[in-house]
């Protein structure tokens, strides 16, 4: 499966059929695991690169403000690069999710947590600018904040990705997903020297594991700029 799959999906199946095959010893179906000695796959972690805010600008350059779907991505985009949110908590985002007067948003994040972020004044004006235009839309009586660009249907998480993969390709950016600004998100945070727990708690994460996860694309280059800053060994 390593071979012909990949090794995250090996171990999936590994971990499952691990379980199984415990249960079926501990019914005293089987006397030994056939899994006992089989070891269990190792996951390659692949480094996710942050995205440069010259990329950023290329990209929300391609939105023609002026239109329905142009002032919708421009908003899209700007949650992504202000608020390092999740696709999904940026998807189900709700008109009433949403304070334009204290320029906040209520994500609803994985485990049916719910948190309150704040945006800058450049997401707001964009949120305002499509809320205006969204008001002439034919799905205006949605709930859903995003809607599709033709049909009263919200906008889902997957047109919001295909949506981030065609700006991408205009913009000449490759490989372009909600993700890289998460990415970015913890980098640029932790390169201003701001507290890891506020950070875990501004993204949403409750395991230690994933301010080191997120922050490992780019730890070299902020370990760079500290030896850079120290100037350790250069005053002898």
């Amino acid at each position: 499966m390593i071979e012909t799959r990949s090794a995250a999906t090996a171990l999936n199946k590994h971990k499952s059929l691990q379980q199984f095959f415990s249960w079926l010893v501990a019914e005293e179906e089987l006397d030994v695991s056939p899994l006992a000695r089989v070891r269990q796959p190792r996951k390659r972690k692949k480094l996710i690169p942050i995205i440069g805010e010259d990329e950023t600008r290329k990209v929300l350059a391609t939105c023609d403000r002026r239109t329905f779907a142009g002032a919708r991505d421009e908003a899209i985009i700007r949650m992504f690069a202000n608020t390092g949110a999740r696709l999904s908590e940026v998807a189900n985002l709700r008109l009433d999710d949403l304070d334009m007067s204290l320029d906040t948003a209520l994500y609803h994040g994985k485990g049916a947590k719910d948190r309150k972020v704040r945006f800058g004044p450049k997401t707001g004006r964009a949120l305002s600018r499509y809320i205006r235009i969204r008001s002439q839309h034919r799905g205006a009586q949605l709930d859903q904040l995003w809607l599709a660009e033709k049909g009263a249907a919200p906008l889902s998480d997957n047109g919001i990705q295909m949506m981030l993969s065609r700006r991408g390709h205009a913009a000449g950016v490759d490989h372009l997903h909600a993700h890289r600004w998460r990415h970015t998100y913890a980098h640029e945070w932790k390169r201003a020297g701001g507290d890891t727990g506020d950070l875990m708690v501004v993204l949403g994460w409750s395991s230690d594991e994933m301010p080191r996860h997120y922050g490992a694309s780019a730890a070299a280059e902020r370990a760079q700029e500290t030896q850079a800053r120290l100037r350790i060994g250069e005053d002898v």
